[in-house]
C-alpha cells in the first residue's frame, strides 16, 4: 500500500483539495461494482471502507449491545457518542460540565470465555502435543506463567494507574473511609468460608472476590489456592457484570428517600502539585503499612504517576491502553483454561458461588450503612448521600454509574457520579491492601 504513495514527494502534494475530490458511492453497486463515466483527466480512485469483525462488544446495556460502529460514517459516530455522552452532558448542568474533563467511551471482548472451552478439549496426556496448559514448555503453559507467578495482575494494575484520575478522592480525603469499610465484605465471606470448612487460604482467595476485583483475586488466589484460582476468577467477574442487579436493591432497602436526596457540594479543584504527591505518598505509605501489597499498588501509583507527571505521557499512553489491552487478553485466556473440568464442576464451585454473592452483598451494604454512620457526625451542609456507599466496591466504574443512577430516579438534576468516583477508586487501593493483609497473614 505505502509503495503506491510515493507519488507524494511534498507535503503540499499530498493535501487535496476538498473541491477537486469526486464522492462515487452513489455509483457502487451492491456487490461493489463501479459504474461510472470517467471524465477527461487524470483521476486516482482509492476505496475507503471499514469492515466489522463481527464480535459483538460486552459488556454493555442492551441497548449498547452489538456490532461496532462505523467510525468512517460521521452519522453513525455522532449518533453512537450523542447517546451516551450526548446524553451526559444534557443532564449536566451547566455549570458542573467543567468537572468533566476526560470522558473514555469504549467496550471490551471477552477472552475467558474461550479459555474455558481450550482448557477442557479431551486429548490424550501422554500423546506429547505439548499444548495443555500444564503441560511444560507448551505455549498455553507460557502465558500460564504470567498468571501463576503474578506477573499479569501487576501490569493490570499500572495500566488501571495511568487510566485513573484520583482528584474525586484527593478532593474530598474522608471518602476513602467509605472504600475501606466496603472491605468488611472480605472479612465477612472469609469468616464464612471458615465456617464452611475451607483452609484459611483457600477461604482468603475466596473472600477477596468481595473487593470485586478481577487482577485482585486473581493475584492472591493464584499465590494462596492455585487449584480454585479458575473457579474464583469467574465467580469474580460474573458478579461484577451482575453488580447493576445486586446493588440497587440493598441501596434502596437501607436507605430513606429523605436520604437519596441529599445534594452534595460539588468538588474543589485539586492542583497539579497534589495530583503529583498522592502516587508518591500512596507508594510510601503502602511501604511502610502493608508491603506485601506492594506488586499491586506499587504498580498502580507507578502508572498514576506516569499520568500525572505530564512528563510521560507517552508511557501512561502505552500503559494504559496497548499494554494493558494485551496483558487483559492474555490474563482472560489463561485464566478461562485453568477451569478444567476436574476442578471447577465440583461443590466448591457452588460454595465459592454463594460465598462470591455474600461477599458482594455485605460490602454493598457496609458502605453503604457507613455513610448513614458518618452523617451522623457530619454538620447539615456536609453530609454525604448513603448511595454513594455502593462504590466504596472496587468495580470501577460500573458501582459509581449505579449510585448515579439511583440518584437521578429520585433527583434528575442530583448528580453523584464525580462524588462517587472517589468511594469507587478508594475501594481499588482498599481491596489491594486487603489482599496485601491476606497474603502477608497467610504466607
Amino acid at each position: 500500500m505505502w509503495a503506491k504513495q510515493d507519488w507524494y514527494n511534498d507535503s503540499e502534494g499530498f493535501v487535496i483539495p476538498q473541491d477537486k475530490v469526486t464522492d462515487l458511492t452513489a455509483s457502487l453497486s451492491s456487490d461493489g461494482t463501479l459504474t461510472w463515466n470517467v471524465p477527461e483527466g487524470d483521476w486516482i480512485v482509492s476505496c475507503l471502507e471499514m469492515k466489522t469483525t463481527g464480535v459483538t462488544n460486552t459488556p454493555a446495556t442492551p441497548e449498547a449491545t452489538g456490532l461496532e460502529v462505523d467510525k468512517m460514517s460521521k452519522k453513525h459516530l455522532s449518533a453512537h457518542f450523542d447517546a451516551y455522552m450526548g446524553e451526559i452532558l444534557r443532564r449536566i448542568p451547566e455549570a458542573d460540565r467543567k468537572s468533566l474533563k476526560i470522558a473514555v467511551q469504549d467496550s471490551y471482548e471477552t477472552g475467558s470465555g474461550l479459555g474455558i472451552i481450550l482448557g477442557n478439549i479431551p486429548f490424550r496426556a501422554d500423546a506429547g502435543l505439548e499444548i495443555g496448559l500444564y503441560e511444560d514448555n507448551s505455549v498455553l503453559n507460557i502465558f500460564y506463567q504470567g498468571v501463576r507467578q503474578g506477573w499479569y495482575p501487576p501490569l493490570v494494575f499500572l495500566g488501571i494507574g495511568a487510566m485513573t484520575d484520583f482528584s474525586a478522592l484527593i478532593s474530598n480525603p474522608k471518602l476513602i473511609l467509605i472504600g475501606a469499610a466496603a472491605q468488611f465484605g472480605i472479612f465477612g465471606a472469609y469468616m464464612i468460608a471458615l465456617a464452611l470448612g475451607f483452609e484459611p487460604n483457600q477461604a482468603a482467595g475466596i473472600a477477596i472476590i468481595g473487593g470485586a476485583d478481577g487482577p485482585t483475586a486473581i493475584f492472591l488466589s493464584s499465590k494462596l489456592c492455585p487449584n480454585l484460582m479458575g473457579a474464583i476468577a469467574v465467580c469474580a467477574y460474573s458478579y461484577m457484570a451482575l453488580v447493576p442487579i445486586i446493588q440497587p436493591p440493598l441501596m434502596r432497602l437501607l436507605t430513606t428517600k429523605k436520604e437519596r436526596l441529599i445534594r452534595m457540594k460539588p468538588a474543589r479543584q485539586v492542583s497539579q502539585t497534589e495530583r503529583i504527591l498522592f502516587p508518591i505518598i500512596g507508594l510510601l505509605l503502602t511501604t511502610f503499612i502493608v508491603p506485601s501489597g506492594l506488586p499491586l499498588l506499587g504498580m498502580l501509583f507507578f502508572g498514576n504517576l506516569l499520568k500525572e507527571s505530564g512528563k510521560t505521557t507517552r508511557l501512561a499512553k502505552t500503559a494504559g491502553s496497548a499494554l494493558n489491552d494485551i496483558i487483559v487478553m492474555l490474563l482472560g485466556l489463561t485464566v478461562g483454561c485453568s477451569t478444567q473440568a476436574s476442578e471447577f464442576l465440583t461443590m466448591k464451585t457452588i460454595y465459592i458461588f454463594f460465598l462470591g454473592f455474600m461477599a458482594f452483598a455485605i460490602a454493598t451494604a457496609s458502605g453503604v450503612l457507613f455513610v448513614k454512620f458518618m452523617n451522623l457526625f457530619l454538620p447539615k451542609t456536609k453530609k454525604i448521600n448513603p448511595l454513594i456507599g455502593n462504590a466504596g466496591v472496587s468495580a470501577v466504574p460500573m458501582s459509581a454509574r449505579i449510585s448515579n443512577n439511583i440518584g437521578l430516579e429520585y433527583d434528575r438534576h442530583n448528580f453523584l457520579l464525580m462524588h462517587a468516583m472517589g468511594p469507587n477508586v478508594a475501594g481499588v487501593i482498599g481491596s489491594a491492601v486487603a489482599a496485601g493483609a491476606l497474603l502477608g497473614f497467610m504466607s
